[in-house]
């Protein structure tokens, strides 16, 4: 398995833990803070998606079924949880910044189209400078 597949099935493991957990995850208490972890859990999942190469369109629909999936889940499996429109939408909101957020598919610190444009890297700095 490669890191970037190990990471997204982390991801994957988190979200499902957090969505389906018997209660829910975090402090009571803090407004809203139960829609940022919906969305930050959806756009994680997302983007170490997209990280590993997976086609966007599948990984969209997936994501979609879930956040649907988990809130009827929480209403009808779940005592101490309820399902929720508004979590829906965050799920949502976090798929859309997830797939959104840029990814490097040749490695961390890489830039696409340097070399063509005259930079060289500069690997102790991680920065580029023009070549003379």
């Amino acid at each position: 398995m490669t890191v970037r597949r190990a990471v997204f099935a982390i991801a994957v493991a988190v979200q499902l833990a957090v969505l389906y957990a018997p209660e829910a995850v975090g402090p009571p208490g803090v407004p809203h803070l139960d829609k940022a972890v919906h969305a930050a859990v959806f756009a994680l999942v997302a983007w170490a998606g997209r990280w590993a190469g997976m086609a966007v369109v599948p990984l969209v629909l997936a994501l979609l079924g879930n956040a649907v999936l988990s809130e009827v889940a929480q209403a009808a499996l779940l005592p101490a949880r309820s399902g929720s429109l508004t979590d829906t939408l965050a799920d949502v909101v976090g798929v859309v910044v997830g797939v959104r957020v840029p990814v490097s598919r040749e490695g961390a610190g890489k830039c696409h189209g340097m070399r063509a444009k005259g930079h060289v890297r500069m690997p102790s700095l991680g920065t580029s400078r023009r070549r003379s």
